[in-house]
């Protein structure tokens, strides 16, 4: 069930190219975020040539200018993060998955003032831009570019304290598993419950349309975070994180 929630997750933040190569999932989406500019070496534990294929990874991401970004999953070689370390990679990012196994045990939102677009529409990419100011404009279009293609139910949500917008998040739905990405809640609001009001009425707006489960990926040393999804019912279930090389 793990690697199934691996391929949901690659699936529902989907990358602009993907190259398959030797059982690794190479990713590029012009160098925004590291989920969807990465080798996920996920359909191979075989350890022979690692340092061949390594290179040639290194290459490819070379060419567009780009970092070369691993993702550790339990899923890959056993030996490739220490490959990594050895060749100068360092590691950052350190992340887990966690599962929500059954929507049916949650509580419905109490604040019911939000607005649902299928795709990040300009406007709801301008609300993402006002609540996450850290976003470059480039980063913006790359998202609408991303999810321009999907082919899963995608709800992108934004929460209303009166006529402000207070949170916005992403969920995705696939084989009655629902992702959450992009959970944000605005600076001045936070602690305040906004983002706990806004993943409810993203889970029940999956539930009126098939999900029965909830996944959602989270930087491993982010207690405030882990502390309201533990709250909403998740649980860990694996560990991944990033080893990273710059460019020369």
């Amino acid at each position: 069930m793990h690697l199934s929630i691996e391929e949901y997750s690659l699936n529902a933040w989907p990358a602009l190219q993907t190259l398959v190569y030797d059982g690794w999932l190479l990713r590029f989406a012009d160098g925004y975020t590291k989920r969807s500019n990465s080798v996920n070496a996920i359909y191979s534990r075989d350890e022979d040539h690692l340092e061949r294929k390594i290179a040639k990874c290194e290459d490819l991401y070379a060419k567009p200018g780009l970092p070369t970004v691993f993702k550790i999953t339990p899923f890959g070689p056993p030996s490739l993060d220490q490959a990594l370390e050895a060749r100068g990679y360092t590691l950052v990012d350190p992340s887990c998955n966690m599962l929500l196994e059954d929507l049916d045990a949650s509580a419905k939102p109490l604040l019911t003032d939000v607005e649902v677009f299928a795709s990040p529409t300009p406007a709801w990419l301008e609300t993402l831009a006002k609540l996450n100011p850290k976003l470059s404009e480039h980063q913006l279009n790359v998202t609408s570019k991303m999810f321009s293609g999907s082919l899963l139910q995608t709800g992108c949500f934004t929460l209303y304290e009166g006529a402000f917008p207070v949170a916005c998040g992403i969920g995705v739905i696939e084989d009655r598993m629902v992702g959450l990405f992009d959970i944000v809640t605005s600076e001045q609001h936070r602690n305040r419950g906004y983002g706990e009001q806004l993943i409810r009425n993203i889970l029940k707006w999956a539930k009126d349309n098939g999900a029965t489960q909830s996944y959602l990926q989270v930087l491993q040393h982010h207690p405030p975070a882990h502390r309201l999804y533990e709250k909403l019912g998740y649980r860990q279930i694996y560990s991944y994180w990033y080893r990273t090389k710059s460019l020369l």
